[in-house]
């Protein structure tokens, strides 16, 4: 069994993992230790127990996240797309109109003087 020094919030824990682990074990303590700064950032200073505590909300929050959008199928993801794009089309259609209508406008003025 591999053991790997990782460091949260300038902390370091010694953790065991299987042979090979290492590095991935690496990658999700950085992971962690960047929500940690963030969280340090924005909350400043607050104990190390609800650090700990809101970067465990934080990870589970996007693990959920994560689980949604897998549970949808692939037509699932595509219909939703296609859905955002439409409203996105819909927005800029109404905003070119308001726009022509204004145009309009202003012509009709120009014209009248």
């Amino acid at each position: 069994m591999a053991q790997v020094t990782i460091t949260i919030n300038s902390r370091e824990y010694a953790i065991a993992c299987e042979n090979g682990q290492e590095a991935r074990i690496m990658q999700l303590a950085s992971i962690l230790d960047e929500k940690a700064q963030l969280l340090k950032n924005i909350s400043g200073r607050i104990s190390e127990n609800m650090l700990l505590a809101m970067i465990g909300i934080l990870v589970a929050d996007d693990l959920v996240e994560a689980l949604k959008k897998q549970s949808l199928s692939p037509q699932e993801n595509n219909i939703i797309a296609t859905r955002d794009i439409n409203n996105i089309d819909e927005q800029i259609a109404h905003h070119i109109r308001l726009v022509c209508e204004q145009i309009k406008s202003i012509a009709n003025e120009i014209e009248k003087l």
